[in-house]
């Protein structure tokens, strides 16, 4: 028999590894009770392991190249500006072959942009700056130039609060449920995720949470015309599944963005404006799926469910599937839920990302 002093030793150990395997179990902060991320490590948006894998040859790759040549001075308050998305390509291009030559464009790029969101709006800054934080960590910013890096981070962790045309990034991430807020908050989280602010991230994937659907999350959005809300007393960004109203299919669809081309209507009027809130969403979940945070089970798959409702309209009126800088999308859907949306195989720069054809592909 062993002695009681052993006995308690081993009761104690059985009882701080039962401990610790709940610990290891818990929810990541945010999260509402999904679980942890299935992609999480080394590299905001890729790692170079990930990359190593991807062809350096054909249209897709072909195209990063084509953007990566083209990466030049940034300018923010341009919100319709391919700079930061060509920095990034830079950044791809660096990280996929060590070519030094793209690790200098890429950083020249991305200092560039340092101060060029002044005279914008918090639009552009949230469309301009994720990629050129993406860029930074695929070059190594620090490593290449620690003084660089230093300046970049600086600026980070102040322009998220600068206020431009009245409103800083945070206040448009927490306050406006459409294209604003999503573009905002995907850049809010790779500023965070650059940073290694894990608090800033949690607020991130908190208000992430609400705007796909759980309100005991967060509910802190400034909402318009409530014609396609499932329920107009609640309202969210994204419908919950199986939502109707006065005979109408609307789950998945972004309420905020479909009333931009109407009221609510079987046959509702075009706007592209779905997408450019989706496109901002699926970035910032990609982000915060990096950083351990579940973003794509959000919301009973919010974003995937979005896309499908876009897809079943389009397949009913026609005119509502992706086109130009909207093309990205399904790519990255399709790699974080393993559907088959239609894809195109070139894309051109997106709004706020590119390059999906390639990264995502696999």
């Amino acid at each position: 028999m062993p002695s009681t002093s052993r006995t308690t030793r081993i009761i104690a150990l059985l009882l701080a590894f039962v401990v610790l395997a709940g610990f290891s179990a818990c929810d990541v902060p945010g999260t509402k009770g999904r679980t942890t991320s299935r992609t999480s490590g080394q590299g905001i948006w890729v790692s170079r392991q990930e990359l190593a894998e991807l062809p350096t040859s054909g249209p897709a790759w072909a195209g990063v190249v084509e953007s990566a040549n083209s990466a030049g001075a940034g300018n923010i308050a341009d919100q319709d500006s391919d700079g930061d998305v060509n920095a990034m390509a830079a950044g791809l291009v660096y990280a996929r072959t060590g070519d030094n030559a793209y690790r200098s464009k890429a950083a020249q790029a991305v200092m560039s942009a340092v101060g060029t969101e002044s005279g914008g709006r918090t639009l552009a800054l949230g469309r301009n700056l994720v990629s050129y934080v993406i860029a930074a960590d695929l070059i190594d910013l620090r490593s290449f130039d620690s003084g660089m890096d230093g300046r970049f981070r600086a600026w980070l962790g102040k322009v998220r609060t600068s206020t431009l045309d009245g409103k800083t990034l945070v206040e448009t991430h927490e306050g406006r449920p459409n294209n604003w807020g999503t573009h905002a908050g995907a850049s809010r989280a790779a500023i965070a995720a650059y940073l290694g602010d894990r608090a800033e991230l949690s607020r991130v994937a908190q208000v992430f949470n609400g705007w796909t659907g759980d309100r005991s999350s967060y509910a802190g959005f400034n909402y318009g015309d409530l014609s396609w809300q499932a329920n107009p007393a609640s309202p969210v960004g994204v419908n919950p599944a199986g939502a109707s109203r006065s005979g109408v299919d609307i789950g998945g669809a972004l309420p905020e963005e479909m009333r931009r081309g109407g009221g609510l209507s079987a046959n509702p009027g075009s706007t592209g404006y779905p997408w450019g809130g989706i496109e901002g969403a699926v970035v910032t979940a990609q982000i915060l799926d990096r950083q351990g945070f579940d973003a794509f089970s959000s919301g009973n798959q919010a974003l995937r469910r979005a896309v499908q409702f876009l897809a079943d309209l389009d397949a009913r009126e026609g005119g509502w599937w992706v086109s130009n800088d909207d093309e990205y999308v399904p790519w990255m859907i399709n790699k974080a839920y393993g559907t088959s949306f239609p894809v195109s195989a070139e894309i051109g720069e997106g709004k706020n990302m590119g390059f999906t054809n390639w990264t995502h592909s696999r």
